[in-house]
């Protein structure tokens, strides 16, 4: 990552903790999200197309029904139910302030990383993101490289940028988290009721890159993308099986020799 990409992380972590901290002193209840895709503009009585953040589909028409091939990743705060009930010993924070703190920093942060990296992200997930790389068929490989240096950057420089912030601020123990990534076909469409509508991705990269986010500060792929993974003379990546994956979905540690 460069100098210039870092800075502008610490700058986004430290303008979403100072949002975060205003909300709180309003009430915490008054928790309003800017608008990501500006729904707002969009006619309430009628809805065909809506903006997207899915990489190389930035409009989706209602009824267009778009397959295509994509590394889907899943970056997950792990303990943030323990976080909440037993607030840290440290700190004066209450659980579920302390918890609305470490998201409000690391979640943002997460996304921006994978933005610079030709990736977007769809979702939030109470604590975690999904995101999706697109395979280009005229080159294959770069989603993957994408991916690679996108989780690799998640788990350290981001990750250390977020728990430094959150040591800083409120004396808090690092964070944790684990990233899943998979590889598989898609379905893109626009859910939801009219006027209202979202444009989603439904594919088993989706199911197992969340089962294969569980871990402890690792990234883990599943076995389709480790088969996809280019080779070359030299290489100093390898892999190795993991135990974490759930619902019967095999993990692989990426390792460099």
């Amino acid at each position: 990552m460069k100098d210039n990409d870092i800075n502008s992380i610490k700058d986004l972590i430290n303008r979403s903790l100072d949002k975060a901290e205003r909300h709180w002193r309003k009430g915490g209840y008054k928790l309003v999200a800017e608008s990501r895709n500006g729904m707002e503009s969009f006619s309430k009585n009628a809805m065909d197309s809506a903006p997207s953040r899915i990489p190389g589909y930035d409009l989706i028409m209602d009824g267009e029904t778009i397959v295509d091939e994509f590394i889907a990743i899943v970056v997950d705060m792990r303990g943030s139910t323990k976080h909440l009930l037993n607030a840290d010993k440290s700190t004066s924070l209450d659980g579920i302030q302390r918890v609305f703190y470490e998201t409000s920093a690391i979640l943002p942060a997460i996304e921006k990383t994978i933005n610079l990296y030709n990736g977007g992200v769809t979702e939030y997930l109470g604590d975690g993101v999904l995101g999706f790389f697109k395979r280009d068929d005229n080159d294959p490989n770069k989603a993957i490289y994408n991916a690679h240096d996108a989780a690799k950057d998640c788990l350290n420089t981001t990750l250390n940028l977020v728990n430094e912030a959150l040591e800083t601020r409120y004396g808090l123990s690092p964070l944790v988290i684990g990233v899943g990534m998979a590889l598989s076909k898609a379905l893109i469409s626009l859910s939801g009721i009219d006027g209202v509508k979202h444009p989603k991705a439904y594919g088993e990269c989706v199911f197992r890159a969340t089962k294969l986010s569980g871990g402890q500060n690792i990234v883990l792929v599943d076995e389709r993308l480790k088969n996809a993974w280019p080779t070359k003379k030299g290489g100093v990546l390898t892999f190795m099986k993991s135990e974490i994956g759930k619902g019967g979905v095999t993990g692989f540690k990426i390792i460099k020799k």
